[in-house]
C-alpha cells in the first residue's frame, strides 16, 4: 500500500512560485469488522494493519487478552480487517462510545473518560529506570527512523524501545494510531515490558497517556508538550512523562525518581 503521493506544488522561494513535484502523507480509511459486525472506521496510515486493528480493539478493551483472538484477515485492496474472536456475544457500540464521568484517578476532581478506558488502564508499578543519555539516544533514533516525517512532515511516530534500541517503529497520520499499532504488536508478540520506554513524536494529551497506561509502560518519552490533565493522569498512574526532548535539553514532570 502507498504511504505518500506526489502531488504538484507550488513553492514560493522567496521571489516566485516555483512548481515542484512533493511528498504527501496517504489517508487510509480503515474498517474494522468484529465477528461480523462493522466495529469502527479509521483513517490511518497503511502499515501495520494488522497490529492496528488488534491494537485498537485491545485499547477499547474488547479483547483482554490475546488467546480470545481466533483469526485477523485483511483485505488491503478494500481497507477492511476482519476480525473473529472467541466472544461472540453482540457488541454493543454505544457502550464503547459512553462518556463517563468519574473522580480523576481516584481524586475528587471531575473529569471525563470513555466507560472502556476506566475498565483497561492500569498503574504502571516498574521499577524501571533510564539515565538522560539514554533518553537523548532513543529520541535520536526515532528521529533517525522518522523518514516519512522527513519527506511529508505529516506523520507522527511512537516506537517500543529498550534502553538502547527500538524494537518497533510505527508511523502513522494519527498520534493514537502509532499507540494501537505498538500495542497490537504487543499483544501478538508478549515481550516484557517492565524495562521498556515509549518515545513518541507527539504532543502528550491525556487520551494518549491512557494508551500507554493500557499498554502499561512506566516511562514515555516526547519531543513535545504535555497537557495538564495528561500530567495529573500521569501522576496516579505511575507514569514517567519526559517533554520537549530536544538537543541536549529535555523536562521531566512526572515521577522523576526513574531518571538516574
Amino acid at each position: 500500500m502507498e504511504t505518500t503521493k506526489n502531488r504538484t506544488v507550488f513553492k514560493y522561494d522567496g521571489n516566485a512560485l516555483i512548481e515542484q513535484v512533493d511528498e504527501v502523507a496517504s489517508e487510509y480509511p480503515f474498517t474494522i469488522v468484529l465477528n461480523g459486525q462493522e466495529f469502527a472506521t479509521l483513517v490511518c496510515t497503511p502499515t501495520h494493519l494488522k497490529e492496528m486493528a488488534i491494537g485498537f480493539l485491545t485499547s477499547e478493551g474488547v479483547i483482554r487478552f490475546p488467546e480470545e483472538i481466533v483469526s485477523v484477515t485483511l483485505n488491503e485492496e478494500r481497507g477492511f480487517a476482519y476480525v473473529e474472536t472467541t466472544n461472540k456475544q453482540p457488541t454493543s457500540l454505544e457502550f464503547y462510545a459512553k462518556r463517563f464521568i468519574g473522580s480523576c484517578c481516584g481524586k475528587s476532581r471531575q473529569s471525563f473518560y470513555f466507560h472502556n478506558d476506566v475498565k483497561t488502564a492500569k498503574t504502571v508499578m516498574s521499577r524501571n529506570q533510564i539515565t538522560v543519555d539514554q533518553c537523548f539516544y532513543l529520541m535520536e533514533l526515532l528521529q533517525q527512523s522518522s523518514t516519512h516525517f522527513q519527506t511529508t512532515g505529516g506523520v507522527h511516530n511512537a516506537a517500543l524501545c529498550s534502553k538502547n534500541e527500538i524494537i518497533i517503529s510505527c508511523t502513522d497520520i494519527g498520534r493514537h494510531n502509532t499507540l494501537d499499532k505498538i500495542f497490537g504488536y504487543w499483544m501478538q508478540n508478549r515481550i516484557h515490558l517492565h524495562d521498556k520506554v515509549i518515545v513518541f513524536s507527539g504532543r502528550i494529551s491525556s487520551e494518549v497517556l491512557l494508551k500507554v497506561a493500557k499498554i502499561g509502560v512506566g516511562i514515555l518519552i516526547s519531543k513535545s508538550a504535555p497537557t495538564d490533565l495528561a500530567l495529573e493522569m500521569a501522576e496516579e498512574l505511575g507514569i514517567t512523562i519526559i517533554g520537549f526532548v530536544r538537543g541536549r535539553k529535555m523536562n521531566v514532570y512526572t515521577h522523576p525518581e526513574r531518571i538516574v
